[in-house]
């Protein structure tokens, strides 16, 4: 029996050379127990084969522990090495499933929020479901590891009822064909942050080294997520201490430029700079467009920043769609003494701020740019309407002089005193106006605004800024030369019909050839005007001649008088014209102011010679015969106040 002993021992130790496989020491067991009981040394033969598969076990196992061991090592290196989460815990969880030898891996983290575990890596899934696996902290195995902060293992997970399964999940492991699974936490402070998993698609079951193993990568897992965040926090840290040192920087050159800024501002006030260097060096200071505008809205100087392209501010208008938006912040900004946000339109923002002068609103500063200003630039702005205030305020002083001198020459022109002649012939001279040379006298009536604040206006960078104007007993009075009269007309028609709406009323006077004839002249326009103001004329300034008469037959009749004196002489031809769309009032207006000549009147209204006469004829027979003189005076004198009251100017 000794040689086939030494032979089964020199078979074994080949085995154990070359690392056979446990089943081949299974065969030789199977072998030495099934000779007969009677063999010689059988016995010793199947004591010899356990012996050699103790020591295949263990080598086994030692050869196991040397490849956790190094497994465990390359993890470590990965921890302090690595700096990409992703990446390392993907290579935790391939490493994690082929060390255990299984089918399929993932790992899972923690979402308090959400109160549940979503997967992070996976490794072998056949399922797109498994990707997408969630569980709350009280369903599956995470409910029995969250309780013991244990691991777990089952040889067949659809079926093992020690823990309170989800369908969702369940559903997910049937789609992956998943029975024996393994799940160990990933501790962190005693605190489950994740849970790693190996899962086979056949029952199995593990032993302490492969859940020891899987323990450790779940750690290095554990580990490797903290530092991330830990990492994650260091740079957000950093990146705010970045940003307050950065926002400290531009805090503090804010403060520096708007320290410079006012340094500018206050020298320019201090060397007499103008009020359209300081609106330019305000525009450049901001990076946009200024208006300085007066009480009534009204631009008195703007100014561009060079390369700025927006384009608002040239579109600004008084009455414009933006207007109640601008009046609206301006009286905020008088209140609450800071600038106000008008509105944002097109990518341009319009910011107001009032400037105030005493307790009056001398007008508003207005900024547009592309993308509002910080704190200090806003403080910068809102500080150089102070500067733009003390411009105006000296600017309305050296205007209200002025204007106590033109308005002191004005009243002694109109109501001159014996002992202010000498002043009077001696002040115009002043103010561009020749006494020696013809004058006109304007007189004005304005609703909404008075003649007061149209005066100021005139007087405010407009082309009759230099003129002899004021306002007097609630009536606008000009003189200028009688050359410039018309040009002066046109131009304050122009004004009143774009700023105030066309709610005006005056009277130009015949040319004066002495001053001493001005108080009567005076007198007698404003008469006039009286007339004017119960005919309900608007919009239009009458000549004298046309109005002398009517002053003297009607400056004591009211409106209604007036009316009723139209209605009896001509009402029967102008409800003939109003019904039927004619002109015979126009017509025989041209015919009585050239002396009843119809040749002339067809050629001044453009028509033929027979269609005046035709005309003349149906007038005559709505008015009847005017061949007296007094009829005809009557009927004329009718129409020129028809003509006074038409609207069109």
């Amino acid at each position: 029996m000794s040689q086939p002993f030494d032979d089964i021992a020199a078979d074994l130790i080949g085995m154990l050379h070359r690392n056979a496989p446990a089943e081949e020491f299974a065969v030789r067991l199977s072998r030495a127990e099934a000779l007969p009981d009677d063999t010689p040394g059988k016995s010793r033969a199947v004591e010899l084969v356990r012996m050699a598969t103790a020591v295949q076990d263990r080598l086994e196992f030692h050869q196991k522990s040397e490849q956790g061991m190094i497994a465990m090592v390359e993890s470590a290196k990965d921890l302090s090495s690595r700096l990409d989460l992703a990446g390392l815990l993907r290579a935790i969880v391939a490493r994690a499933r082929n060390l255990l030898g299984a089918q399929l891996a993932w790992l899972t983290a923690y979402d308090e929020e959400r109160d549940e575990f979503r997967v992070l890596v996976t490794d072998g899934a056949i399922s797109a479901n498994t990707t997408k696996m969630t569980v709350g902290r009280r369903r599956g195995i995470a409910s029995a590891v969250m309780s013991t902060r244990l691991p777990f293992c089952t040889p067949d997970y659809l079926r093992d009822n020690r823990f309170p399964h989800d369908a969702a999940l369940d559903d997910a492991f049937r789609d992956e064909g998943i029975a024996a699974l393994a799940g160990v936490p990933l501790l962190y402070d005693d605190n489950v942050i994740g849970l790693l998993f190996v899962a086979d698609r056949y029952q199995r079951s593990h032993t302490a080294l492969n859940v020891a193993i899987l323990s450790t990568l779940a750690t290095h897992a554990a580990v490797a997520i903290n530092n991330a965040k830990a990492f994650e926090q260091t740079n957000i840290a950093r990146q705010n201490a970045d940003a307050a040192r950065a926002e400290l920087e531009r805090h503090a050159h804010d403060i520096q430029s708007a320290a410079e800024a006012h340094e500018q501002l206050t020298s320019l006030l201090a060397k007499g700079a103008s009020l359209a260097t300081l609106c330019q060096t305000v525009a450049n200071l901001l990076g946009g467009s200024v208006l300085v505008v007066d009480e009534a809205f009204q631009v008195i100087s703007r100014a561009t920043a060079p390369g700025y392209t927006g384009s608002a501010a040239e579109a600004y208008a008084p009455h414009a769609a933006s207007s109640a938006a601008i009046t609206q912040a301006v009286s905020e900004s008088r209140v609450g003494g800071r600038s106000i946000l008008a509105y944002e339109a097109d990518g341009e923002i319009c910011r107001a701020v009032a400037v105030i002068g005493g307790n009056d609103l001398l007008g508003a500063v207005l900024l547009f740019r592309q993308g509002d200003l910080g704190e200090i630039s806003i403080r910068t702005f809102e500080r150089s309407s102070s500067v733009i205030g003390i411009v105006l305020l000296s600017q309305e002083r050296t205007a209200a002089n002025k204007s106590r001198d033109v308005s002191a020459l004005l009243r002694s022109l109109i109501a001159p005193r014996p002992d202010e002649r000498a002043v009077t012939l001696n002040r115009p001279e002043r103010f561009g106006l020749d006494l020696s040379q013809p004058l006109s006298l304007i007189l004005l009536e304005t609703e909404n605004p008075g003649p007061a604040f149209v005066a100021r206006r005139l007087r405010s960078g407009t082309p009759l800024s230099e003129l002899v104007l004021d306002e007097v007993d609630d009536v606008l009075v000009i003189v200028s030369g009688t050359v410039r009269s018309q040009d002066i007309l046109k131009e304050f028609i122009a004004i009143a019909n774009r700023e105030f709406g066309g709610r005006y009323r005056g009277i130009v006077s015949k040319p004066i050839l002495l001053p001493a004839e001005i108080p009567a002249l005076y007198a007698s326009l404003r008469r006039g005007l009286a007339v004017l103001r119960r005919l309900g004329v608007n919009g239009k300034v009458i000549d004298q001649n046309e109005m002398a008469m009517y002053s003297v037959l009607f400056e004591t009749h009211d409106q209604g008088s007036l009316k009723s004196f139209l209605h009896a002489s001509i009402g029967a031809l102008l409800a003939y014209d109003q019904k039927r769309g004619t002109r015979l009032a126009e017509t025989l207006l041209c015919y009585f102011d050239n002396n009843q000549n119809a040749q002339t009147t067809a050629t001044r209204l453009g028509i033929h010679v027979n269609t005046v006469r035709q005309r003349m004829a149906s007038a005559e027979e709505l008015l009847g015969f005017w061949s007296s003189p007094s009829r005809a005076l009557e009927i004329h004198v009718a129409l020129r106040l028809w003509s006074l009251t038409a609207q069109e100017s």
